[in-house]
């Protein structure tokens, strides 16, 4: 792959820090290429020669804070039969609320109302190869029949999202280790005890 070149990387951030801006002032949906250019302080050309439109710029940093975030996903054993391990779970997560303050600006802009669901819709199949094979294990039972694994994925994954836009949007001061425990509180004191599933700490 081709490195860039100072000059490239230079004029892409100043692209990213305008269109960043101005959807926090405008939102997505009402700023134009001309926009971002003007407040970039470069021509219509010179974007063009950097993204497609303004959402090859979104997808761009989408996938910036995406591929961040996911870098400390790896598939530790997290159970067994039909326990949770709370340490291993909380090094996650703690790591992952860790690497999305780093960005967090990037993830301002990206957890939208839209920006949610797309999140979703990634996180969704990653944690299914990442973590499919220990959920199973798990052989959640609810009278006669097993949850399906695809069910707790989709439960845990609206779950965390959900707090994770509360802390984003809310500037909330509480450290990346605090939200850790207080989704493993939340989800573990309660729903995931309800599908039979113990916690250990």
């Amino acid at each position: 792959m081709k490195k860039e070149d100072l000059r490239t990387r230079r004029t892409k951030k100043m692209i990213l820090t305008a269109f960043m801006q101005l959807v926090e002032q405008k939102g997505f949906e009402q700023i134009t290429v001309s926009d971002i250019a003007n407040e970039a302080m470069i021509n219509r050309a010179t974007f063009y020669a950097h993204f497609k439109d303004k959402q090859d710029v979104y997808d761009y940093i989408f996938n910036q804070a995406f591929e961040s975030f996911i870098s400390v996903l790896a598939p530790i054993q997290i159970g067994h039969a039909n326990r949770l391990q709370l340490q291993s779970i909380q090094i996650i997560l703690t790591n992952a609320y860790e690497k999305i303050h780093q960005n967090r600006d990037f993830f301002k802009i990206i957890l939208n109302a839209n920006g949610t669901n797309y999140l979703r819709e990634k996180l969704v199949p990653l944690l299914h190869i990442t973590y499919a094979q220990i959920f199973e294990k798990l052989e959640v039972h609810e009278n006669d029949f097993i949850v399906p694994t695809d069910f707790i994925i989709e439960y845990m994954t609206s779950t965390f999202i959900t707090s994770l836009y509360w802390w984003i949007h809310q500037d909330s001061a509480f450290t990346p280790k605090q939200m850790a425990q207080l989704t493993i509180k939340l989800v573990g004191s309660n729903h995931l005890k309800v599908l039979g599933i113990a916690i250990d700490n």
